[in-house]
C-alpha cells in the first residue's frame, strides 16, 4: 500500500518579505553601514530584492542611504546604507552589585545617553532599585526627546527567561523578585531580563572579541563569578533560562563558606573578595584601588606572577574545567579579569591549554580579555531588547 504524498508547507510571500526585511535590518544593526551589493552577497538575495527591501526602509526613516567619502579608487561610489539610531530606540539596564547603569540605545547600537548611581545601604533593596531605574528612564527620555519601545535588563543572578522573574541574586540579597514583570508594567513596554554573564556574553560575540567566533564562554568576575556560553553561533540558556552560574562550582573542599549558602565555590577563590586578599588588601577595598593596584603590579611581570600565584591557580583550575565540559574556542575574561596583568593572563591560558584535554582537541583554547570594557552588559542588555523588536521595526 502506497503512504499518503504529504506536501511541504510553503511559505507566502508577505512572511518571505518579513523574514528577509528582518534579516537585512539585522545584519545593519550589528554590522553598521554597508552597501547594497555586500548586503545582496550576505544575505543571499538578488540586488532588486535588495533595491525594493532598502527602498520601503529609507521611506520609513528606518535607513538612510548616503555617498561615502571620496577614496583613491576610480568609478562612481556605491551608496552606503546606513542604520538610523533613532528608528527604533531601547532601554539597556545594568544592575550590578554597587552600581547600576541605564543607557537608551539606538538601531546600529549607538549609545544616545545614559546615567549611572551607586547602590549602598537601603537604595540595594528591590524596590528601591526598580523606582530609580523608572524615574531615571523617565528623565532621560524626556531630556534626549525619544521613547524606548523594548528593555533589557542585566541581573546578577539566577533569572527566569520567560517572565524576568529574579529567582535569586545571592550578592544582592534578591530572592524572588518579579522585575520583569513590575518593570514592564510600569514602563507599558516589553522587558527582558538575563543573568549578566549571559548578557555579557552575547555582547562579546556580536560586537566584541568573541565577534565571529561560535563557540565562546564569558567569563564574568565581579563580587561573583558568572559565566555565559555562546554555543554554535547561539547563547546557551538552558532549562527556563538558568545556565551559566560557573562561579558556583564548588572546587575547594572546605574552603570558604559562600553567599549562594554552599562553600569552597569558585568565586569565592576568584571574585573580588579573593582578589583584594591576593594583593594584601582589606576585602572591602574600593573598587578603584583595587584597579589602580593591579595597574601597578602589571609594570612588573615578574612581581606580578609571584604576588598572583595562587589566585592564578585558583583561575586556572576553575578555566580547565570549564573548558573541558563546554570545549569553547575561546574564552573571554570580563569585569576585574580584564585589569589582570598580561603576564599573568598569559600563564594562565597556558596553563588551561596544557592541562585541559578538550583544549588540546581543539586545537588551543584562546583565552582574551574584553574588548568591550565597562559597557559589556549594557550593550548585552541592549542587544537582549533588540531580539525582542527588530522585526518590527
Amino acid at each position: 500500500m502506497m503512504k499518503p504524498v504529504t506536501s511541504t508547507p510553503v511559505a507566502r510571500p508577505d512572511e518571505v518579505r518579513r523574514h528577509n526585511r528582518t534579516t537585512l535590518l539585522r545584519l545593519l544593526h550589528v554590522s553598521g553601514p554597508s552597501t547594497r551589493a555586500t548586503l545582496a552577497t550576505e544575505l543571499g538575495l538578488n540586488r532588486s530584492t535588495i533595491k525594493t527591501l532598502v527602498d520601503g526602509l529609507a521611506e520609513a526613516g528606518v535607513v538612510e542611504e548616503r555617498v561615502p567619502r571620496p577614496g583613491r579608487g576610480a568609478g562612481r561610489p556605491s551608496l552606503l546604507v546606513l542604520p538610523q539610531p533613532h528608528a527604533a530606540v531601547v532601554l539597556a539596564v545594568d544592575l550590578q552589585v554597587e552600581h547600576v547603569a541605564i543607557a537608551l540605545v539606538g538601531f546600529g547600537g549607538q549609545i544616545l545617553g545614559r546615567n549611572s548611581w551607586n547602590l549602598h545601604g537601603r537604595t540595594r533593596e528591590a524596590d528601591e532599585v526598580i523606582t530609580h531605574v523608572i524615574e531615571s528612564t523617565t528623565v532621560l527620555a524626556g531630556d534626549l526627546g525619544v521613547q524606548p519601545i523594548a528593555a533589557g535588563v542585566s541581573v546578577p543572578g539566577v533569572v527566569r527567561r520567560a517572565d524576568g522573574h529574579v529567582h535569586e541574586a545571592p550578592n544582592l540579597r534578591w530572592t524572588d523578585v518579579a522585575l520583569g514583570e513590575r518593570l514592564g508594567g510600569v514602563l507599558r513596554i516589553p522587558v527582558l531580563v538575563g543573568n549578566d554573564a549571559e548578557l555579557g556574553a552575547i555582547a562579546e560575540h556580536l560586537r566584541g572579541a568573541a565577534r565571529g567566533s561560535s563557540d565562546a564562554v564569558y567569563v564574568s568576575a565581579d563580587v561573583g563569578v558568572g559565566g555565559g556560553i555562546i554555543a554554535d553561533g547561539s547563547s546557551l540558556r538552558g532549562g527556563a533560562g538558568y545556565v551559566g552560574e560557573i562561579g558556583h562550582m564548588a572546587i575547594r573542599p572546605g574552603g570558604r563558606p559562600c553567599y549562594c549558602g554552599s562553600s569552597g565555590c569558585w568565586e569565592t577563590e576568584v571574585g573580588e573578595a579573593a582578589l583584594c586578599r591576593a594583593l594584601d588588601l582589606p576585602e572591602d577595598t574600593p573598587r578603584g584601588a583595587i584597579l589602580f593596584e593591579l595597574r601597578e603590579l602589571g609594570r612588573d611581570p615578574h612581581a606580578a606572577e609571584e604576588r598572583l600565584s595562587e589566585f592564578a591557580e585558583w583561575l586556572t583550575l576553575g578555566l580547565v574545567n570549564v573548558v573541558n565540559l563546554l570545549g569553547p574556542q575561546l574564552v573571554v575574561l570580563g569585569d576585574l579579569l580584564t585589569v589582570l596583568p598580561d603576564s599573568v593572563v598569559k600563564s594562565v591560558a597556558a596553563e588551561v591549554r596544557r592541562r585541559s584535554l578538550v583544549s588540546r582537541a581543539v586545537g588551543g583554547t584562546q583565552i582574551v580579555s574584553s574588548a568591550l570594557g565597562a559597557d559589556v552588559k549594557l550593550l548585552g542588555a541592549a542587544e537582549a531588547a533588540f531580539e525582542m523588536i527588530l522585526d518590527t521595526v
